[in-house]
């Protein structure tokens, strides 16, 4: 029997046997039982009950309860129909069964190889569940690879029979090689080694304040219910659970926080933030004067500020950092600005030195008095620039240094390091951000990340709760306004023609045009993005229809459509100098088309640019496509921005372009990028490809619930920080995180 924390751990050969273990392992990762029986269904079939085929989409992996509405069969090679009766002659030929199946009002065609004798088993009227890939063949919706179990079969076990006459049927997170049967019959098993009692993660007390069932209660009732009422309150019970788990990781950080110190870096009259406010060509918006105030009143306490800015794309977050840095520089301290790519550090760095002038050229001639010096850390500098930077950085003699993950290394030291300022904080984990703070010696600096990808309150208190959060709404003066439409390629050709006319017409007025990519030109078996990753799924890993067009397919393309204008390329991948060329003369309006990846998704200012055309923008998120459109319109000219796909208008991807188009509110945007992944992919405990941890609970839709959890972690590690009192939390919670978040918290 299993009856601890400990035994969910054992491994699931123990119950299953090694085939079955093995598929378990090798197609869902799920290797122990706590893994299997927290592997939750994903929805309920009620007995007698058909499921409405209109809400499947393409790409899923779907099980449906449905009626059979009509059977034929054939022999392949003689194309012969097969009658019922000579199931048995074609037992042993190329055979195809085809079976349309409806749910009353609509209809789904599968076809099974090789497989006749379905053709006496699955008889019109038969009610049985079927499985498979969702695809469409011209306007029929079909299952590919399908799988198939007649509901009302005869000379079935006793177990069988009491499994199936359960009054909901689990439907799983499931594959072709896993169906959700399989998975039904082994959490089955399980359960029934499962003993009275089992330790719970979630506390006692806990439970009581909380009104919630104990773990053993809530397995049963999460994947063997009898009511609706054991599904609501068994789900309830693990989305407490899983908000738990996150607060307690968020609690335990600010605990260890608070127990930091810092140098205070107070606002100081006279010195370099005073000369640069004097200079400023423009006012600052109400919201950058607030959030520097909130940023100063950190500064100046004995502990480390953790602040995260969040605004729009253009909303001035730059200018709010460079101030922080400003007020560090004249306490006698030093501010690193980390960029998640170099493309970003050096537009970063040049950023800084233009709105400075003469405040960023310390010991030059021309210097102001209150001057300072704005260093650049890469890896592609070469080995005499990069000895120079990083003896500014070690000297003191700068009193900002600009960077990469090059910032990180060992070598790399700080003078006195005051502030670490953190650009397009998803790019980064918290181990990042503490390798960074370790470099200031004894005091911790003070911490600012920055996110031009809007975050919804909800989401701000689950994945970012040991921040403090400050948040630009409003758009400084002279921003224009953006219109976006999106262009169905396949379906309309002749607006993609349409689109290609566009920009020539805006190049034709003097302004430029971005046109972007998905990748860059990999062998197609192979494609990947900037980062590395391959490219032949989409957000929630599904296989594309092909592999997504590249920027050489698009050049090439457009080398006879856009002849006689300057069209150039610009990707990761290409030499430092050779990238900062291109974006110099496209800059200076030398370039009329820019064909690029995503590495002008953010910090490329370029004001003339008023037109980006986004080549299978299907493939991109929502938080993404709204990134990259902020490359335009940043000057006094409208922003143009049309999003090319090939789907058909109607399909869930396609909505999200729609949604994109409609609206330029960040924040709604994020909403829907939420509601149409899965949200741990946003967490911080899974930002390194792990499984997400959050499987029940909605960071949208659970507020009340993340509101409670948050107040019994905070509660628990202020009594118990380490958790020795709670070791099954502990347990729960270090499985939680991933191994280099651990050492974060463990150096910590």
């Amino acid at each position: 029997m299993l009856n601890s924390t400990g035994d969910m751990d054992r491994k699931l050969r123990d119950f299953l046997g090694a085939k079955t273990a093995k598929t378990f392992a090798d197609v869902l990762e799920i290797e122990t039982v706590g893994e299997l029986l927290r592997h939750y269904p994903r929805r309920y079939l009620k007995k007698g009950e058909l499921t409405p085929f209109d809400e499947l989409e393409v790409g899923d992996q779907a099980t449906v309860n449905g009626r059979v509405k009509k059977v034929t069969a054939r022999a392949l090679d003689s194309k012969i129909e097969i009658k019922p009766d000579q199931v048995q002659r074609f037992r042993k030929q190329r055979t195809i069964t085809k079976v349309v199946v409806t749910d009353g009002r609509n209809d789904i065609e599968l076809a099974f190889f090789n497989q006749p004798w379905l053709l006496t088993k699955l008889t019109p009227g038969t009610a049985a569940l079927f499985w498979g890939e969702v695809t469409m063949f011209r306007t029929t919706m079909q299952l590919k690879n399908p799988g198939t179990e007649v509901l009302d079969e005869e000379d079935l076990t006793e177990a069988e029979i009491e499994r199936r006459a359960r009054p909901f049927r689990p439907i799983y997170p499931a594959t072709s090689k896993l169906p959700t049967a399989t998975i039904e019959r082994s959490v089955k098993i399980v359960l029934d080694s499962l003993d009275d009692r089992v330790d719970d993660p979630v506390p006692d007390l806990v439970l009581r304040n909380e009104k919630l069932l104990g773990l053993r209660e809530a397995l049963q009732k999460v994947h063997l219910p009898d009511t609706e009422k054991d599904i609501h309150d068994a789900q309830q019970r693990f989305r407490f659970e899983e908000a738990l788990v996150m607060q307690t990781i968020l609690a335990q950080r600010r605990a260890v926080m608070d127990a930091q110190s810092a140098v205070p870096r107070p606002r100081q009259a006279g010195g370099l933030l005073d000369d640069f406010d004097q200079r400023l060509p423009f006012e600052l918006t109400e919201g950058q004067a607030e959030v520097g105030e909130e940023i100063f009143a950190d500064l100046a306490r004995p502990h480390p500020m953790h602040r995260l800015l969040q605004g729009e794309v253009g909303s001035g977050k730059t200018v709010v950092a460079l101030r922080a840095m400003l007020s560090v520089v004249d306490n006698g301290g030093q501010a690193a600005l980390l960029a998640p790519t170099e493309v970003l550090a050096v537009q970063h760095h040049k950023t800084l030195t233009k709105m400075l002038g003469d405040l960023a050229e310390q010991g030059m001639l021309g210097g102001a008095e209150h001057a300072t010096k704005i260093g650049l850390l890469t890896g592609s500098l070469n080995a005499a620039s990069r000895r120079t930077a990083m003896l500014d950085a070690a000297s003191g003699a700068a009193g900002i240094v600009v960077g990469t993950h090059a910032l990180l290394e060992d070598k790399v030291q700080f003078a006195d390091l005051g502030l670490v300022v953190v650009d397009e904080q998803h790019r980064f984990g918290v181990e990042q951000r503490a390798a960074l703070s370790a470099k200031s010696g004894e005091n911790t600096p003070h911490v600012l990340v920055m996110t031009a990808t809007p975050i919804p309150r909800t989401v701000a208190m689950t994945v970012f709760g040991d921040l403090a959060v400050s948040t630009l709404t409003q758009l400084p003066a002279g921003r224009s306004p953006i219109q976006s439409s999106v262009v169905p390629a396949k379906e309309r050709p002749d607006w993609l023609q349409r689109a290609w006319a566009r920009v020539r017409e805006e190049v034709g007025k003097g302004h430029q045009a971005y046109v972007v990519c998905p990748r860059i030109g990999d062998d197609v078996k192979n494609a990947k993005d900037e980062e590395g990753e391959l490219l032949d799924t989409d957000e929630g890993g599904k296989k594309q229809a092909r592999p997504p067009i590249s920027v050489m397919q698009v050049s090439e393309a457009l080398a006879e459509i856009l002849h006689d204008l300057r069209v150039e390329i610009l990707h990761g991948r290409l030499p430092a100098e050779e990238k900062d060329a291109v974006m110099s003369r496209f800059a200076a309006g030398d370039i009329d088309v820019l064909i690029a990846t995503t590495v002008i998704e953010v910090g490329v200012d370029v004001p003339n640019a008023s037109t980006m055309v986004i080549m299978d923008a299907d493939r991109f998120g929502i938080s993404q496509l709204h990134q990259l459109r902020g490359r335009v319109g940043r000057g006094k000219v409208p922003g143009l921005c049309l999003l090319v796909t090939d789907l058909w208008a109607g399909s869930k991807s396609y909505g999200r372009l729609d949604a994109v188009a409609s609206t330029t509110d960040g924040f709604e945007l994020s909403r829907i990028d939420l509601e149409t992944r899965r949200e741990g992919d946003v967490l911080g405990v899974a930002q390194s490809g792990r499984r997400s941890s959050l499987k029940l609970l909605s960071v949208l839709r659970d507020e009340d619930i993340i509101l409670a959890a948050r107040h019994e972690a905070t509660r628990i590690v202020g009594v118990d920080p380490a958790l020795s009192e709670f070791p099954e939390l502990l347990a729960i919670v270090r499985n939680a995180l991933q191994s280099e978040t651990t050492e974060y918290l463990e150096k910590t």
